[in-house]
């Protein structure tokens, strides 16, 4: 199968199937990638270097179904700059089933220090980080795993004061794909404007979405905005500002509203609790609100889950009845919202 990109083999008749001839130039490191050649060949495994990053799979031969959850990936660090694929992905196969694997690379050849690799579920990744961080892959050289989470937030600031947010929705769901929610809210040090954040489904789909604003922005917006990836920093002040989503602020867009009976919020907070202690993912933050009430016990709440290590949080409205002596509201809200991020995590 072909290899796409910069090995830095030397030219040869049986490399030019291979290599382009303008890449044979680098003598940097030439044993270990005429070992990466040679692995190639008798693997038959195909790796595409694209945009500084040499990949394999994504999805790889054979798989069938849909992409891994998230929490699926780990980043591993503190690589030997002369290591590659021939070593890297045989070690980390050997603890679960690989769905692709990235190595990040210099103009030269050589890797970058860094790698990403996914596996077919959470489970994999836990045990890649349990088996393989603190591994010596050359002597003295101990590299880092610990899991991955994919940024898949973005902030679109400068929006008119008078933008609403059923006129925000429109517009995104028109133009991207993968919105799982937004928020809303004053620009922080502006007198007048309002800052979007808006959370997708995956990095592809944050990425993809941050192509098609920034470029479409004029036409969407009407003026000239500033969409980029959310920083910790501007997250912290939207929090420091104390703003608790009124209602409507805040939609999942994939979880539409539904009257959840009290049969179906049985153990989802201890499930959900379980689970981000045996993935590492902290303790999950709730917060609950009672928006609407209506006759014969029929209330309407907002509901939202933070979990610390996993870059996505679980906000919805939910309908739920106050069927049951001594219930209350907001337990019952963060049963199902503990439910509905049970779903996105994949359990």
């Amino acid at each position: 199968m072909p290899v796409v990109g910069q090995l830095g083999a030397l030219p040869g008749p049986a490399l030019t199937s291979l290599l382009p001839p303008q890449q044979w130039t680098s003598s940097i490191n030439r044993t270990n990638k005429m070992a990466l050649l040679a692995w190639v060949r008798e693997t038959g495994i195909d790796l595409v270097q694209v945009n500084g990053q040499r990949r394999y799979g994504g999805p790889p031969p054979g798989w069938v179904g849909s992409p891994p959850p998230p929490g699926s990936e780990v980043y591993i660090a503190k690589l030997p700059r002369d290591l590659y694929e021939d070593t890297l992905i045989p070690l980390f196969q050997s603890v679960g089933q690989l769905y692709e694997f990235r190595l990040m690379l210099t103009f030269s050849g050589l890797n970058r220090g860094f790698a990403y690799a996914k596996y077919s579920d959470q489970h994999g990744a836990g045990k890649a980080i349990a088996a393989l961080n603190n591994w010596e892959v050359q002597e003295g050289r101990a590299i880092l795993v610990c899991r991955s989470f994919e940024k898949c937030e973005l902030s679109v600031n400068g929006l008119p004061a008078t933008l609403r947010r059923r006129e925000l929705d429109t517009m995104l769901l028109e133009a991207t794909e993968g919105l799982l929610g937004l928020t809303l809210h004053a620009s922080p040090g502006r007198k007048q404007g309002k800052v979007a954040v808006l959370t997708y489904s995956s990095h592809r789909a944050a990425a993809m979405a941050k192509k098609a604003l920034v470029e479409g922005n004029v036409g969407l917006f009407k003026k000239k905005v500033k969409v980029e990836w959310l920083k910790p920093e501007l997250k912290e002040q939207l929090q420091a500002c104390g703003e608790k989503p009124p209602p409507g602020s805040v939609q999942c867009l994939q979880s539409p509203e539904r009257v959840l009976p009290s049969s179906e919020l049985r153990g989802a907070l201890g499930r959900l609790g379980a689970l981000c202690r045996r993935l590492h993912l902290g303790t999950p933050r709730f917060l609950t609100r009672c928006v609407q009430a209506e006759p014969h016990g029929w209330q309407r709440y907002w509901g939202q889950v933070v979990i610390p290590s996993y870059p996505v949080p679980c906000s919805t409205f939910l309908w739920v009845r106050e069927d049951a002596p001594g219930t209350v509201g907001h337990e019952k809200m963060k049963e199902a919202v503990a439910q509905l991020a049970l779903m996105m995590l994949g359990h």
